[in-house]
């Protein structure tokens, strides 16, 4: 019997330092044994390497960056839509989440599907919000503020002892020894994402991760625990291993179950000396560590297509222990006619 074919739009094509997920979500859908798909790249600059993997992306379109306008997002998706037939949008950046989650029933209406997290969901998890998340759910996180201005930062001692973290509303994170390190990493994250910078405290511990998928329902369709094997300057895992660990299993599922997660995610956990979990952070979207989570039995992109289709979804009830993801980098070498093509037609 032949697979259903699927156009599914893909972002977050780049792959530098931080790279986004959008790679290895694509890997993921061409690997799906339930459907063949066609991928669409959705990209934001000229220079995102995905746009140049034709193994894997058969057109790449840009996209208006999320400071546009819901409005100019919807003319593009339409204009899109008329040429590729999308059935499924796989966005993968925090900060485009919120477009896509007020778009989500005109898409749908257009017949797009989406699988995202409720915009209540997605507000509350925000770092700003994370004690009162923390409180709310029953699950331990670490002292933070947020801070709006500059002198705000001179008042920490009193409340924090260093080092401390501090981190950007979407992005970018440093640990700061003393004051100096503090304003320092305030300007340069907050001219980059903005305002407010949350300070957080420094957990002393070993960093784990867990990345999943929530059906909406309180149910835990897939999870896949990991410790960080090598960490960058930027705090992003460029190598890690999937591990046995029912204390995080049982945090997911608990964290699952109490929100009613809908869609993809990543907790980012640190283990403390008394072997007590922190709950760090929580992206609501795919990780770029995602194949991973591929390469031990749980195809999380594929499940997650098949639910935003409306599909009954079976949980994943097992995943290999012991399995490691490497990064790493190559040259691509392009035909700079593609780059002037993509560039001034915003079409490849």
């Amino acid at each position: 019997m032949s697979k259903r074919k699927l156009n599914i739009a893909v972002t977050g094509l780049n792959a530098i330092d931080s790279p986004g997920p959008g790679v290895a979500v694509i890997r993921g859908l061409l690997e799906a044994s339930s459907f063949e798909a066609n991928i669409i790249g959705f990209a934001y600059e000229s220079l995102e390497p995905g746009i140049y993997m034709h193994h894997l992306v058969s057109k790449t379109y840009q996209v208006p960056y999320p400071s546009a306008g819901i409005e100019v997002l919807y003319d593009r998706i339409c204009y899109i839509h008329q040429k590729e037939h999308l059935d499924v949008i796989i966005p993968n950046f925090d900060a485009e989440l919120y477009s896509y989650i007020k778009l989500e029933d005109e898409l749908k209406a257009l017949g797009i599907s989406l699988f995202l997290p409720t915009m209540e969901q997605f507000e509350e998890r925000h770092k700003v919000n994370l004690p009162e998340f923390g409180k709310k759910y029953n699950i331990k996180v670490p002292k933070s503020k947020a801070i709006y201005e500059l002198s705000d930062i001179f008042d920490l001692q009193k409340e924090f002892e260093l080092p401390v973290v501090v981190k950007g509303k979407f992005y970018d994170a440093g640990i700061a020894y003393n004051t100096e390190q503090i304003r320092s990493h305030f300007l340069k994250i907050s001219a980059k994402w903005g305002l407010p910078i949350i300070i957080q405290e420094f957990i002393h511990g070993a960093e784990f991760n867990v990345t999943g998928l929530g059906d909406g329902l309180g149910n835990t369709i897939a999870a896949v625990p990991m410790r960080k094997q090598y960490i960058t300057d930027k705090g992003k895992a460029w190598g890690g291993i999937s591990i046995a660990d029912q204390q995080m299993l049982d945090l997911t599922d608990h964290f699952i179950r109490s929100t009613h997660w809908r869609g993809g995610f990543e907790l980012e956990l640190m283990k403390d000396k008394k072997n007590e979990f922190y709950l760090l952070e929580i992206n609501p979207r795919i990780p770029a560590w995602i194949y991973l989570a591929v390469g031990v039995g749980q195809n999380i992109p594929e499940a997650l297509v098949q639910l935003a289709l409306g599909l009954k979804v079976e949980p994943y009830a097992t995943y290999a222990i012991g399995k490691m993801f490497i990064r790493y980098a190559w040259d691509m070498i392009v035909d700079i006619s593609e780059f002037q093509q993509i560039s001034t037609t915003g079409e490849l």
